[in-house]
């Protein structure tokens, strides 16, 4: 079967799925939401432009939940006996499961980008005054990108481990306090978790190891493998 019926037979999947189109919508409201409050809370010497974009270490809960669901429920009821029975080549079905998560997480994040920094820099007023155009631009794609990796490493990781359940279980928790416990500390490992490294781009300076564009790169390195270990997973074993 060619690609294109099997990539719109899984976005069709996706956009049928109320809880899709919940956790797309959950990832723009979060991040704004959150922006907003950090933005009302900055003080004399803080990051603008993170303070744009603070909400995005809550609304990439959102991303996650969206990537982990949509491969998670091809494991219940035999749906995925059903969709390989459609598609017997299973690295094409997967394939075709991953941009039909990736595409609409980008598009979504792109659009999170923009509200959380009109939002965030309405907020700061005058002591957003600092950021160049140069920087709100970056910030704003790198927050698309950034969001579609995470939705992307939830999905991998999901295919890997056959349970949304257990994903949302590792994932959340490592979000929420690993990296929040290790977040000032710049210069080491830490700076190569998959989330610090991404919300490099966010910064208006990087201070650590690695700088925007290549933190998003490690990002992607991590999200790559996760999705080779999920299409690993889908071609061995028994569906």
């Amino acid at each position: 079967m060619a690609f294109a019926p099997v990539l719109h037979a899984e976005w069709i999947k996706i956009r049928t799925l109320r809880s899709m189109l919940w956790a797309l919508g959950a990832i723009v409201l979060a991040t704004a939401a959150f922006s907003a409050l950090a933005a009302l809370d900055g003080g004399g010497d803080f990051d603008p432009l993170f303070a744009a974009f603070f909400g995005v270490s809550f609304g990439q809960v959102a991303a996650v939940a969206f990537g982990a669901t949509a491969v998670s429920s091809e494991f219940q009821a035999g749906a995925l006996r059903v969709s390989l029975s459609a598609v017997p080549q299973r690295g094409r079905w997967f394939a075709a499961k991953a941009v039909a998560v990736g595409v609409p997480a980008l598009a979504v994040g792109l659009v999170t980008g923009v509200v959380s920094l009109a939002v965030g820099t309405a907020v700061l007023g005058e002591k957003a005054n600092g950021l160049t155009w140069t920087e709100g631009l970056r910030g704003a794609v790198g927050c698309g990108v950034y969001l579609a990796l995470m939705a992307l490493l939830a999905a991998g990781l999901t295919a890997l481990l056959r349970s949304g359940v257990a994903t949302l279980g590792i994932l959340i928790p490592f979000l929420l306090l690993v990296s929040f416990v290790v977040g000032d500390k710049s210069g080491t490992v830490a700076d190569f978790l998959p989330d610090k490294a991404g919300q490099v781009v966010l910064h208006e300076t990087s201070e650590g190891t690695l700088g925007p564009w290549s933190g998003l790169a490690v990002t992607a390195c991590w999200t790559a493998a996760a999705l080779l270990a999920g299409a690993w997973s889908i071609r061995r074993r028994d569906a």
